[in-house]
């Protein structure tokens, strides 16, 4: 009886395919059928972002790290679209179906907590990506502005989607109900992506924050994009790539963790 038990429970193989890309297109689906919202609000609070900047500062502003102050801004400006709504997508889809009692409906089937942490990332990076192809798009028709290094910058975009997914599904599962969600997103999420040099370059920086900015995952996400958009970085690429690499890997072990016990997620 063990042993057709086994043989029950292999019998999709060492992965779900099956079970994995159905959760990954439901959540894919579920920012898609709302683009409006996740798509094109970010596209025009990106636009008012880039408006407001100009019209403050002026065109007289210098330039910094030998590029117009515009064409600096813009790669941080993708890349805090990109981590905001990554953040998003998955911590609200968690929270909601904590809230609703239909989070069952994702621990019942038979995924492992790898699928389902998997399942979740991949709905928070295809927005991610898909929200900085949009805003790319527009900046490339406005600015002029083409990125120098596309393969660079797709992959810290991918990292910056998996880093914050990742994220935001911890989020979720800590947070039981809405406003301890919120408080995450006011008092970490928003604070990691101010002030990570999304409007300014940390050489700017006093010695303190020039370091405590080091060691702020999301300023090597900013950086990166930076370089594979505009050909300039604060910091080496490789060096980005290594630490959004490794914070990544760590949040996502954090993360796999909690799935694996059914913290906060079994009664």
């Amino acid at each position: 009886m063990q042993n057709l038990m086994d043989q029950e429970a292999r019998r999709f193989g060492a992965v779900n395919w099956m079970g994995l890309y159905t959760l990954a297109q439901r959540e894919t689906f579920r920012f898609l059928s709302v683009w409006t919202q996740t798509l094109l609000a970010p596209l025009v609070t990106a636009g008012l972002f880039l408006l407001i900047f100009n019209i403050a500062i002026g065109p007289g502003r210098s330039d910094v790290m030998g590029v117009p102050f515009l064409t600096f801004l813009a790669p941080g400006i993708v890349m805090m679209t990109v981590i905001q709504n990554a953040f998003a997508n998955t911590s609200s889809s968690m929270v909601i179906s904590k809230v609703q009692g239909n989070i069952v409906d994702t621990l019942m089937p038979p995924l492992s907590p790898l699928e389902i942490l998997l399942g979740y990332l991949a709905g928070g990076i295809a927005r991610g990506v898909l929200i900085a192809l949009v805003v790319a798009s527009a900046l490339a028709l406005v600015l002029g502005i083409v990125p120098q290094h596309p393969l660079i910058a797709l992959v810290f975009v991918a990292l910056g989607g998996a880093f914050m997914g990742a994220l935001g599904l911890f989020a979720g599962i800590f947070a039981n109900k809405f406003d301890q969600m919120a408080a995450i997103t006011n008092f970490i999420v928003t604070p990691l992506a101010f002030l990570s040099g999304t409007f300014y370059s940390v050489e700017a920086l006093p010695p303190l924050l020039n370091r405590l900015s080091h060691v702020n995952p999301v300023f090597y996400l900013i950086d990166g994009l930076r370089y594979g958009m505009i050909g300039v970085s604060d910091s080496a690429p490789m060096l980005g790539f290594l630490v959004c690499t490794l914070a990544t890997l760590l949040v996502c072990a954090v993360t796999w963790q909690m799935i694996r016990t059914g913290y906060r997620l079994k009664a």
